[in-house]
Protein backbone atom coordinates (compact mmCIF):
# COMPACT_ATOMS: atom_id res chain seq x y z
CA UNK A 1 0.00 0.00 0.00
CA UNK A 2 1.30 3.52 -0.78
CA UNK A 3 1.81 6.30 1.75
CA UNK A 4 -1.45 7.93 2.78
CA UNK A 5 -3.26 10.27 5.14
CA UNK A 6 -5.69 8.50 7.49
CA UNK A 7 -8.51 10.57 8.98
CA UNK A 8 -9.38 9.64 12.56
CA UNK A 9 -13.18 9.46 12.60
CA UNK A 10 -13.45 9.82 16.37
CA UNK A 11 -17.18 10.41 16.40
CA UNK A 12 -19.72 8.98 18.83
CA UNK A 13 -22.37 7.91 16.32
CA UNK A 14 -22.93 6.61 12.81
CA UNK A 15 -24.97 9.72 12.04
CA UNK A 16 -22.08 12.06 12.82
CA UNK A 17 -19.67 9.84 10.91
CA UNK A 18 -21.74 9.66 7.74
CA UNK A 19 -22.46 13.40 7.84
CA UNK A 20 -18.69 13.91 7.87
CA UNK A 21 -17.94 11.36 5.15
CA UNK A 22 -20.67 12.85 2.95
CA UNK A 23 -18.42 15.90 2.60
CA UNK A 24 -16.10 13.71 0.48
CA UNK A 25 -18.74 12.21 -1.84
CA UNK A 26 -17.48 13.95 -4.96
CA UNK A 27 -13.75 13.62 -4.51
CA UNK A 28 -11.05 11.30 -3.27
CA UNK A 29 -12.34 8.79 -0.71
CA UNK A 30 -10.10 9.19 2.33
CA UNK A 31 -8.58 6.33 4.28
CA UNK A 32 -10.35 6.47 7.68
CA UNK A 33 -9.63 5.25 11.18
CA UNK A 34 -12.43 3.77 13.28
CA UNK A 35 -11.51 3.88 16.94
CA UNK A 36 -12.93 2.49 20.14
CA UNK A 37 -15.64 5.11 20.69
CA UNK A 38 -17.29 4.60 17.31
CA UNK A 39 -16.79 0.83 17.13
CA UNK A 40 -18.14 0.24 20.62
CA UNK A 41 -21.08 2.59 19.97
CA UNK A 42 -22.11 1.21 16.59
CA UNK A 43 -20.57 -2.25 16.35
CA UNK A 44 -19.28 -4.10 13.25
CA UNK A 45 -22.03 -2.70 11.02
CA UNK A 46 -20.34 0.71 10.96
CA UNK A 47 -17.28 -0.96 9.40
CA UNK A 48 -19.36 -2.72 6.76
CA UNK A 49 -21.19 0.48 5.79
CA UNK A 50 -18.05 2.57 5.48
CA UNK A 51 -16.45 -0.14 3.33
CA UNK A 52 -19.54 -0.06 1.07
CA UNK A 53 -18.90 3.64 0.58
CA UNK A 54 -15.44 2.86 -0.82
CA UNK A 55 -13.17 3.86 2.04
CA UNK A 56 -10.11 1.98 3.27
CA UNK A 57 -10.34 1.38 7.03
CA UNK A 58 -7.87 1.23 9.89
CA UNK A 59 -9.70 -0.46 12.78
CA UNK A 60 -7.94 0.98 15.82
CA UNK A 61 -9.09 -1.00 18.88
CA UNK A 62 -5.65 -1.98 20.22
CA UNK A 63 -6.19 -5.55 21.37
CA UNK A 64 -4.20 -6.51 24.47
CA UNK A 65 -5.04 -9.72 26.29
CA UNK A 66 -3.78 -13.28 26.69
CA UNK A 67 -2.66 -14.80 23.37
CA UNK A 68 -5.60 -17.19 22.95
CA UNK A 69 -8.19 -14.46 23.54
CA UNK A 70 -6.49 -12.10 21.09
CA UNK A 71 -6.24 -14.86 18.49
CA UNK A 72 -9.97 -15.56 18.70
CA UNK A 73 -10.85 -11.87 18.63
CA UNK A 74 -8.69 -11.33 15.54
CA UNK A 75 -10.36 -14.27 13.83
CA UNK A 76 -13.70 -12.55 14.37
CA UNK A 77 -12.35 -9.24 13.05
CA UNK A 78 -10.82 -10.87 9.95
CA UNK A 79 -14.29 -11.17 8.39
CA UNK A 80 -14.88 -7.40 8.46
CA UNK A 81 -12.61 -6.70 5.45
CA UNK A 82 -10.72 -3.86 7.13
CA UNK A 83 -7.39 -2.82 5.65
CA UNK A 84 -5.42 -2.41 8.86
CA UNK A 85 -5.85 -3.27 12.54
CA UNK A 86 -3.68 -3.26 15.64
CA UNK A 87 -2.62 -4.69 18.98
CA UNK A 88 -0.56 -3.39 21.89
CA UNK A 89 3.08 -4.41 21.56
CA UNK A 90 3.22 -4.63 25.36
CA UNK A 91 1.21 -7.84 25.05
CA UNK A 92 4.44 -9.74 24.18
CA UNK A 93 5.77 -11.46 21.06
CA UNK A 94 3.65 -14.53 21.78
CA UNK A 95 0.47 -12.46 21.83
CA UNK A 96 1.38 -10.67 18.60
CA UNK A 97 2.08 -13.99 16.86
CA UNK A 98 -1.30 -15.28 18.05
CA UNK A 99 -2.98 -12.13 16.71
CA UNK A 100 -1.37 -12.64 13.32
CA UNK A 101 -2.46 -16.27 13.23
CA UNK A 102 -6.03 -15.39 14.11
CA UNK A 103 -6.21 -12.56 11.60
CA UNK A 104 -4.99 -14.67 8.66
CA UNK A 105 -7.89 -16.12 6.68
CA UNK A 106 -8.04 -19.64 5.29
CA UNK A 107 -6.95 -18.38 1.86
CA UNK A 108 -3.85 -16.74 3.36
CA UNK A 109 -5.07 -13.15 3.02
CA UNK A 110 -5.27 -10.71 5.90
CA UNK A 111 -5.31 -6.99 6.72
CA UNK A 112 -2.14 -5.22 7.71
CA UNK A 113 -1.37 -5.80 11.38
CA UNK A 114 0.55 -3.21 13.36
CA UNK A 115 1.41 -2.79 17.04
CA UNK A 116 1.11 0.24 19.31
CA UNK A 117 4.46 1.03 20.95
CA UNK A 118 3.70 3.95 23.28
CA UNK A 119 0.70 6.24 23.02
CA UNK A 120 1.51 9.73 21.77
CA UNK A 121 -0.06 11.13 24.95
CA UNK A 122 2.60 9.33 27.03
CA UNK A 123 5.68 11.32 27.96
CA UNK A 124 8.93 9.73 29.09
CA UNK A 125 8.35 11.03 32.62
CA UNK A 126 4.91 9.39 32.84
CA UNK A 127 6.21 6.16 31.33
CA UNK A 128 8.98 5.91 33.89
CA UNK A 129 7.11 7.14 36.97
CA UNK A 130 3.67 5.63 36.35
CA UNK A 131 4.46 2.53 34.27
CA UNK A 132 7.81 1.81 35.97
CA UNK A 133 9.59 1.39 32.64
CA UNK A 134 13.16 2.42 33.42
CA UNK A 135 14.49 2.72 29.87
CA UNK A 136 14.15 5.89 27.82
CA UNK A 137 11.05 6.27 25.69
CA UNK A 138 13.13 5.92 22.52
CA UNK A 139 14.73 2.68 23.73
CA UNK A 140 11.34 1.31 24.75
CA UNK A 141 9.73 2.11 21.42
CA UNK A 142 12.57 0.56 19.42
CA UNK A 143 12.46 -2.59 21.56
CA UNK A 144 8.68 -2.88 21.16
CA UNK A 145 9.01 -2.30 17.41
CA UNK A 146 11.71 -4.97 17.17
CA UNK A 147 9.45 -7.39 19.04
CA UNK A 148 6.63 -6.66 16.59
CA UNK A 149 8.95 -7.31 13.65
CA UNK A 150 10.09 -10.58 15.23
CA UNK A 151 6.44 -11.60 15.63
CA UNK A 152 5.89 -11.03 11.90
CA UNK A 153 3.79 -7.89 12.08
CA UNK A 154 3.83 -5.31 9.29
CA UNK A 155 4.71 -2.28 11.37
CA UNK A 156 3.98 -0.17 14.41
CA UNK A 157 2.10 2.85 15.59
CA UNK A 158 4.62 5.36 16.90
CA UNK A 159 4.96 9.09 17.03
CA UNK A 160 6.54 10.62 13.92
CA UNK A 161 9.51 11.57 16.07
CA UNK A 162 10.48 7.89 16.32
CA UNK A 163 9.70 6.82 12.74
CA UNK A 164 13.25 7.13 11.43
CA UNK A 165 14.68 5.15 14.36
CA UNK A 166 12.09 2.41 13.87
CA UNK A 167 13.00 2.16 10.19
CA UNK A 168 16.69 1.98 11.04
CA UNK A 169 16.08 -0.83 13.54
CA UNK A 170 13.46 -2.85 11.66
CA UNK A 171 14.05 -2.13 7.98
CA UNK A 172 12.70 0.30 5.40
CA UNK A 173 9.70 -1.92 4.58
CA UNK A 174 8.52 -2.01 8.20
CA UNK A 175 5.56 0.37 8.34
CA UNK A 176 5.35 3.38 10.60
CA UNK A 177 1.83 4.67 11.25
CA UNK A 178 2.11 7.98 13.05
CA UNK A 179 -0.57 9.89 14.94
CA UNK A 180 0.32 13.09 16.77
CA UNK A 181 0.08 15.14 13.58
CA UNK A 182 -0.74 18.82 13.81
CA UNK A 183 -0.46 21.69 11.36
CA UNK A 184 2.13 24.28 12.32
CA UNK A 185 -0.70 26.67 13.24
CA UNK A 186 -2.83 24.08 15.17
CA UNK A 187 -3.23 23.47 18.90
CA UNK A 188 -1.50 20.35 20.28
CA UNK A 189 -4.60 19.30 22.32
CA UNK A 190 -3.73 16.24 24.48
CA UNK A 191 -0.86 15.02 22.30
CA UNK A 192 2.70 15.27 23.59
CA UNK A 193 5.00 13.92 20.84
CA UNK A 194 3.79 15.72 17.74
CA UNK A 195 4.96 17.13 14.41
CA UNK A 196 3.59 18.51 11.13
CA UNK A 197 2.58 16.51 8.03
CA UNK A 198 5.53 17.91 6.10
CA UNK A 199 8.00 16.98 8.82
CA UNK A 200 6.47 13.49 9.10
CA UNK A 201 7.09 13.02 5.37
CA UNK A 202 10.72 14.09 5.75
CA UNK A 203 11.23 11.76 8.73
CA UNK A 204 9.82 8.77 6.84
CA UNK A 205 6.31 8.08 8.15
CA UNK A 206 4.34 5.74 5.88
CA UNK A 207 0.90 6.77 7.13
CA UNK A 208 -0.10 9.77 9.19
CA UNK A 209 -3.25 9.70 11.32
CA UNK A 210 -4.95 13.08 11.57
CA UNK A 211 -8.05 13.75 13.67
CA UNK A 212 -9.13 17.12 15.00
CA UNK A 213 -7.06 19.28 12.61
CA UNK A 214 -9.35 17.85 9.88
CA UNK A 215 -12.57 16.80 11.62
CA UNK A 216 -12.88 20.00 13.68
CA UNK A 217 -11.76 22.33 10.87
CA UNK A 218 -14.11 24.96 9.48
CA UNK A 219 -13.60 23.28 6.08
CA UNK A 220 -12.66 19.62 6.62
CA UNK A 221 -12.20 18.93 2.90
CA UNK A 222 -9.74 21.82 2.56
CA UNK A 223 -7.89 20.66 5.69
CA UNK A 224 -7.66 17.12 4.25
CA UNK A 225 -6.32 18.47 0.98
CA UNK A 226 -3.78 20.50 2.92
CA UNK A 227 -2.63 17.31 4.65
CA UNK A 228 -2.31 15.52 1.32
CA UNK A 229 -0.34 18.41 -0.10
CA UNK A 230 2.05 18.62 2.85
CA UNK A 231 2.50 14.87 3.32
CA UNK A 232 2.28 13.52 -0.25
CA UNK A 233 3.07 16.66 -2.25
CA UNK A 234 -0.23 16.21 -4.14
Amino acid sequence: MPKDVIIACDFSSAHQTFDFLDLFRNGRKPFVKIGMELFYSEGPEIVREIKKRGHSIFLDIKLHDIPNTVKKAMKALSSLDVDMCNVHAAGTIEMMRAALEGLTRSDGTRPLLIAVTQLTSTSEERMQKELLIGASIDETIIKYASNAAEAGLDGVVCSPLEAAEVKAACGSNFLTVTPGIRFADSASDDQVRITTPAKARQIGSDYIVVGRPITAAADPVAAYRRCLDEFLNE
